[in-house]
């Protein structure tokens, strides 16, 4: 198979681009990424509003507030400071109420966002190229669509609703004070540039390099995280599992690491604020002390002013060294979701329809994840009928191996045909319903039991989901629903028993319209003598749980005793690597 070029590796950079190069494409995936959300502008103008409001009376209350205190000291009567002392009550409480309308919106938003987002990805996955998803591991997968997508919602939150408000906020200070005074005006112009310009400009330096970083650890902590929660009891008979954990806590190490790296620049934009916040106070008050003394126009209610207001104007300026920080992070996930997206819109060719009875054959056949080990060469004959188990050690390739004779990855080398039609020149919705990969962790979905079944195929009955339940054992579980198949299971696949879930999942394999059943560890979590006895019956034609004429592929650690497979494959891990984030062909 041809070594992909640098430039089609998602999270690589590409050849003879720079670093303006690479930022510019960044900018890009977060401006594609950020569609995703379908952000209503008229909601996002009222969280703006909103967070406006909150600091416009912050903004207002302290130069209100300035005025107030003078003019108490020169002990006026005490009507003339009525109306102020309601008007600062009225701001304090206001600013509370906008605030928690701030929240609200930019939080509606933030939150119809992601959920759009994730709608959205998920619809392209559904009906894109499946290779886009199967070649990804589980822990990266779920990253992408898990926090990199949070990642984008947090920018409504935490960057686009924080920079508008800074910046209607830091205009409101500056033209205010300029009336007072042009030089304190200039002061604080400057410092609100350090502020919100200097600050977040460090902030994004140091979260770039943290990413940089720490994104291949994060994505390999996460997978072998994944693969301990899952697996932990294989992994423990495979005496792998202290290994396993142990490549965790080092891949945790080796982000913990980057991010203290990154800790020095974030020191400075922290320290960038409170700088600018001291500087322009203490500008702003001696420009006001000069111009009290030469200046009779200067009243002491403008010195306060001059003093206090800078303080509130800095507080939305505060708020863009995070955000900065955000956005840096949301266009780095933005890459990977834009990378997922560009996988699933490979276009896939309609190539021809299988015309046989669905006869398998693979040659030579060599498979393996991205940047993981490859199987040895193996060569699977599966003719009509076939009942074939695969055997071998954890990590040593079966799943892969029969998702690639499911046409889900890529062969390493060798060759796969159906019907003597290489699986790559098949058109892909006619070979998922002649060759079905049905995985170990597939998910149980928040509905009912019979709906659950129809995700195999979508015409089945209630006679035929109750046989089929009852075929894998599940006839009593059923029977003591409170609703029967139409129980609701809540949670999922919480609502199941490890065992009642790898039934359920069998039952669905069962029905679906597969003509070739490839099934990965169909009786995990099964007592010795419930899994044994279902594996003869799968790897039996004759005992009547599959049809005859169906092929069946059963992918085992623990094969028992008396099955009648026509054949058992071992799978053995070769020495060679598989090439790193290796694009897969369009089907």
């Amino acid at each position: 198979m041809t070594t992909p070029r640098r430039s089609d590796r998602p999270g690589v950079g590409r050849l003879g681009e720079g670093r303006h190069g690479r930022r510019r494409r960044r900018r890009g995936d977060l401006r594609r990424a950020m569609t995703l959300l379908e952000l209503e502008p008229r909601r996002v103008a009222v969280a703006v509003a909103a967070g406006v409001a909150t600091l416009g009376a912050a903004l207002f209350l302290s130069g209100l507030s300035a005025w107030l205190i003078i003019r108490a000291w020169q002990m006026p009567p005490v009507l003339d400071l009525t109306v102020a002392v309601v008007a600062v009550r009225a701001l304090g409480i206001s600013r509370g109420l906008f605030r928690y309308c701030e929240r609200l919106a930019t939080h509606d938003v933030a939150l119809r966002g992601t959920t759009a987002a994730r709608a959205g990805l998920y619809r392209r996955l559904a009906a894109g190229d499946p290779a886009a998803s199967a070649g990804l591991r589980r822990g990266e997968l779920l990253t992408r669509t898990g926090a990199d997508v949070d990642a984008l919602g947090d920018v409504v939150v935490r960057a686009l609703v924080p920079i508008a408000v800074a910046i209607v906020l830091s205009v409101a200070a500056v033209v205010t004070l300029a009336l007072i005074s042009p030089p304190a005006a200039a002061i604080l112009a400057i410092a609100l540039l350090v502020a919100g310009v200097l600050a977040p400009w460090l902030s994004a330096r140091a979260a770039t390099r943290a990413e940089a970083d720490g994104a291949e650890a994060r994505a390999r902590f996460a997978q072998d995280a994944v693969t301990v929660l899952d697996h932990a009891a294989e992994l423990r008979v495979a005496g792998r599992l202290d290994a396993t954990t142990a490549r965790a806590y080092a891949e945790n190490d080796a982000l913990v690491a980057a991010t203290d790296r990154a800790a020095a620049p974030a020191a400075f934009a922290e320290a960038a604020t409170p700088l600018a916040i001291g500087a322009s106070v203490l500008g702003s008050l001696l420009v006001g002390i000069t111009a009290f003394a030469s200046d009779p126009a200067m009243s002491p209610m403008s010195l306060g002013i001059l003093v206090l207001l800078p303080l509130a104007a800095f507080e939305a300026a505060g708020t863009l060294p995070a955000a900065a920080l955000t956005l840096t992070r949301a266009r780095i996930a933005a890459g990977r979701v834009t990378d997922l997206l560009d996988r699933a819109a490979r276009p896939v060719p309609h190539g021809t329809h299988p015309v046989g009875r669905g006869h398998l054959k693979a040659t030579g056949l060599r498979s393996g994840w991205p940047n993981g080990r490859a199987s040895a060469p193996l060569d699977v004959d599966l003719p009509p009928g076939a009942r074939v188990a695969i055997v071998g050690a954890s990590g040593s390739g079966k799943t892969s191996t029969i998702m690639t004779l499911a046409g889900l990855l890529p062969p390493v080398a060798g060759t796969v045909a159906l019907d003597g039609v290489a699986l790559a020149d098949l058109d892909p919705a006619e070979l998922r319903h002649h060759v079905g990969f049905f995985a170990e962790d597939a998910h149980v979905f928040e509905t009912s039991v019979l709906e659950n079944l129809r995700v195999a195929r979508g015409d089945i009955d209630e006679t035929a989901a109750a046989t089929a339940l009852a075929s894998v054992g599940l006839a009593d579980w059923v029977s003591g629903l409170p609703d029967g198949l139409h129980t609701i299971l809540e949670g999922g696949a919480r609502a199941l028993s490890g065992g009642q879930r790898r039934r359920l999942l069998l039952a669905r394999a069962l029905l679906s319209p597969a003509r070739v059943l490839l099934l990965d560890e169909p009786t995990e979590h099964l007592d010795a003598d419930d899994g044994g006895h279902l594996q003869r019956l799968l790897l039996d034609r004759d005992a009547g749980l599959v049809a005859s004429d169906r092929t069946v592929v059963v992918v085992t650690h623990q094969l028992p005793a008396g099955t009648a497979a026509d054949r058992v494959v071992e799978v053995l891990e070769a020495s060679e690597d598989v090439p790193g984030n290796n694009p897969l062909p369009a089907r």
